[in-house]
């Protein structure tokens, strides 16, 4: 079935435009202050070119987070697949994650908004999704390293509950004080807490 003429002959690079566009507005407005109009407006498209690519300000919504969830995928997928010990992973991990949000930091802050911030009537979207990717890639990784006998045997569950939760609790006071923002904080806190774990000569 042919599509509305209207799009039928879109400039390049419209889709992400209008992406852009609503990520930004999303993240300073929140989703039930952002109008499509005011998408439209703002990327310098009509209506229905927006309707073209997402048919609905809930589609175009909805397209965002599956975009930032396959980017996490994609960034988690690399940490998985890089070398080294336990520490050196997590902070690889961690360094991925914070290059991420520097590069996409309307992005970032949309999402925080939507899991910290108060209910926007957003679309349901099940946005614990992204901690369960992050628990999953730290659960993996230090369970390699007790594979390979780098790490105490303790509870990798426990461990990735540590680790997402200091990691998450960064980022998260980065974001609501950014006064204090101190981008090597993180590694500093992983330091300190395998000083605990890592495995060392028994006395």
């Amino acid at each position: 079935m042919k599509r509305n003429n209207t799009a039928d002959s879109p400039e390049p690079k419209t889709r992400e435009k209008l992406l852009e566009t609503a990520i930004g507005m999303f993240a300073e407005k929140g989703y039930a202050g952002t109008s499509v109009r005011e998408i439209v407006e703002q990327a310098g498209v009509s209506k229905p070119v927006l309707y073209y690519y997402f048919q609905s300000k809930e589609g175009l919504f909805l397209a965002i987070l599956e975009m930032a969830e396959n980017m996490q995928k994609e960034l988690l997928a690399r940490v998985l697949a890089s070398a080294g010990n336990v520490l050196e992973r997590l902070l690889l991990l961690y360094r991925r994650i914070y290059a991420g949000i520097d590069q996409n930091r309307n992005l970032y802050k949309m999402i925080h908004g939507l899991i910290y911030g108060p209910p926007q009537g957003a679309p349901d979207y099940d946005l614990t999704r992204y901690h369960r990717h992050m628990f999953d890639a730290i659960r993996n990784i230090y369970i390699a390293g007790i594979d390979g006998g780098k790490v105490k045997k303790i509870a990798a569950d426990e461990v990735a509950y540590l680790v997402l939760s200091l990691i998450d609790f960064c980022l998260h006071i980065d974001q609501v004080q950014p006064q204090i923002s101190d981008p090597q904080r993180p590694e500093r806190l992983l330091r300190l807490a395998f000083q605990g774990i890592e495995k060392g000569t028994e006395n």
